[in-house]
């Protein structure tokens, strides 16, 4: 499968927030056409350097993908980039005692063969949306998400719960080890969208709202300036998202062939 993808449009802002503790990969002005793995990561609020966390976590999965990948990016890859960076920051808290508790979460998306690989660690969010609609989205690791789950609350207390921003999973560091939800969707069609946000994006989108964003504007940077005038000086949170368009999708010619080989079979 050979994706290829239109220009992205990236946005990092501190909102209401005095510094801005989210970190996104690439930067919006080194982004090259070829560009095939993206990152967005929150350092947790009311933890000590939540932003070097969330800087932290985007450089070093970047780096050891960008060393050890050979092809497309694996269960296994995620897993050992994962630990990789739970050991930067080991190195980091050794020689600054004072960040440590530091943590952050982080979605991870990479254009690959085979599909379109996803990884997520915390409750920052990858959509995939198509003709407006949200065909697929990641899962939380929340406690508000286990507690819905659970029947324990509503969708509408989700909103309102007073520990709404407690999560379950965070990259901390070798000593609270974690793990990425990893996926690759291989249902990926020319003109689909996908979108990579913190939650601080979240605190004015439901669902159903974003996904009217995605059918009404056709354009990426149409909907990237129609969710910046919706956060930009209402979002008490830092905001950060990724709009991530395909536009061409092809088959690799062996899966061609196979199909065809398939067919033939029945002649």
């Amino acid at each position: 499968m050979n994706i290829t993808i239109g220009k992205p449009y990236a946005v990092s802002e501190k909102g209401g927030r005095l510094n801005n503790e989210d970190s996104i990969y690439p930067l919006p002005e080194t982004i090259t056409s070829g560009q095939k793995l993206f990152l967005v990561c929150d350092g947790v609020g009311g933890a000590e350097k939540g932003e070097i966390a969330s800087y932290l976590a985007c450089e070093s999965f970047q780096t050891y993908l960008s060393a050890f990948q050979d092809g497309d990016t694996t269960e296994d890859l995620v897993k050992k980039a994962l630990q990789y960076t739970e050991a930067r920051f080991d190195d980091y808290i050794a020689l600054h005692p004072a960040a440590k508790g530091m943590a952050t979460t982080l979605t991870m998306l990479y254009t690959g063969t085979k599909g379109v690989v996803i990884a997520h660690v915390g409750d920052s969010r990858i959509y995939q949306f198509r003709e407006g609609v949200i065909v697929y989205q990641t899962e939380d690791h929340s406690l508000v998400n286990s507690l819905f789950k659970l029947g324990k609350i509503s969708k509408d207390e989700v909103k309102t719960h007073p520990q709404r921003n407690v999560i379950l999973r965070a990259i901390q560091g070798a000593d609270h080890p974690t793990e990425a939800d990893v996926i690759v969707l291989d249902d990926v069609q020319a003109g689909d969208y996908f979108f990579m946000c913190t939650d601080g994006v979240l605190e004015h989108y439901t669902d159903e709202l974003l996904a009217a964003v995605f059918a009404k504007y056709h354009d990426p940077e149409e909907i990237k300036d129609a969710i910046m005038d919706t956060c930009y000086g209402r979002t008490r949170d830092n905001f950060s998202f990724y709009i991530i368009p395909v536009n061409n999708v092809q088959e690799s010619q062996s899966v061609k062939q196979n199909i065809l080989s398939f067919l033939y079979s029945f002649i």
